[in-house]
């Protein structure tokens, strides 16, 4: 089979490796469609995160669906020809969080693509625990645009957690970074009740894409946004717009932006409450005054509930969420690097790998 490598260096490579056996307990699946993630990015740029969590040599990728090929011994639940998402994080099952059934708090959970062998390939196993079957689908009957869905069920999956730490029926929600899962955040709290929703991002396509979806979307470091005379920032000018008197009641950062955070604190209402998914890439300076007077909440979130976030994003789609526009490109995966490229631009949204393309016998970056 062909696999996307890391090779300990900048840069990735598509090479030929043998296809995977089926351990017991586990089922192979045949990758139709994976979505590429920030992860992918620190992994091909191979910067200083990259070079301590990845060994070289590993195949990368984690988000995908596909087709259940060979099921292992002892894998009653599941069956050749069904279609899948995978989850993409592995747990130990033994440790006191997985035993209390709290499984996305493992302390020893492996990520797929990251600390074992990922999804950019044409097949690949992972444990049956973390399928998730769509019912009623084969490879003959889904469309594309459900395998391009399926594809992103993991990040969608951090979107419903992030959007649905906090009950947001008839709350005022600010989304901090338009990326996909942001944007996806948004959708999510929008279908489940939220009243205003406002958006803020660094990148005019992005924003772009945010009101291309119906919300209101700012650039807060824009100059056509910033403080007006009266020293009213662009956040509160929005607020004054939508009639808000309070400041938001719920925040979902996504972007990992120190401003971002500080921001928030800012323009939240006494007793408001911040899930917080964007991972800061240096610490932040936090006003603790503030969160202790005002009675902030802030939650951490790190990737799904296993599987509470599963059941509830599937629910959403049944009763018709769509998330389908964020998905704003689609290469065939013999063109990974010019959907690396893409998806670095900072101007796409959600960029898909489609694995039913002929692969051809001399893969690009071979």
């Amino acid at each position: 089979m062909h696999a996307l490598v890391t090779r300990g260096r900048p840069g990735l490579e598509l090479i030929e490796l043998p296809e995977p056996e089926t351990p017991a307990g586990h089922v192979k699946v045949r990758v139709l469609r994976a979505g590429i993630c920030g992860t992918d990015l620190h992994i091909d740029a191979w910067d200083p995160w990259a070079e301590s969590a990845v060994t070289p040599g590993l195949t990368v990728g984690h988000e995908f669906c596909g087709e259940i090929v060979e099921v292992g011994e002892g894998v009653a639940d599941f069956a050749v020809g069904q279609i899948m998402s995978g989850e993409g994080h592995v747990v130990c099952g033994h440790c006191r969080n997985c035993r209390a059934g709290r499984h996305h708090l493992c302390i020893r959970t492996s990520n797929l693509g990251v600390q074992r062998d990922g999804c950019f390939a044409e097949y690949v196993v992972l444990p049956a625990t973390n399928v998730w079957v769509h019912p009623g689908l084969t490879a003959a009957t889904a469309t594309p645009d459900e395998l391009d869905v399926f594809g992103i069920y993991d990040p969608f999956g951090n979107a419903v957690h992030t959007a649905l730490k906090f009950p947001v029926v008839g709350e005022d929600v600010l989304v901090t970074g338009a990326g996909p899962i942001g944007l996806m955040a948004a959708m999510v709290a929008r279908h489940a009740g939220a009243r205003h929703i406002v958006i803020t991002d660094i990148a005019e396509p992005r924003l772009e894409l945010a009101r291309s979806l119906g919300f209101r979307a700012l650039n807060p470091q824009a100059a056509s946004h910033g403080p007006s005379s009266s020293g009213v920032g662009p956040l509160q000018a929005v607020q004054r717009e939508l009639g808000m008197l309070e400041g938001f009641d719920v925040a979902l950062e996504m972007s990992g932006s120190p401003s971002a955070l500080v921001g928030i604190i800012e323009n939240l209402n006494f007793g408001g409450r911040i899930a917080m998914l964007g991972l800061p890439s240096r610490p932040i300076e936090v006003d603790f005054g503030k969160v202790v007077s005002h009675m902030l909440t802030i939650q951490g979130i790190y990737g799904r509930e296993m599987f509470e976030t599963w059941y509830a994003m599937a629910a959403m789609a049944q009763t018709g969420l769509d998330v389908s526009p964020v998905i704003t490109d689609r290469f065939a995966f013999a063109d990974w690097q010019a959907a690396f490229d893409r998806a670095r631009s900072g101007a796409a949204g959600k960029v898909i790998l489609d694995f039913t393309t002929d692969i051809s016998t001399d893969p690009q970056g071979a």
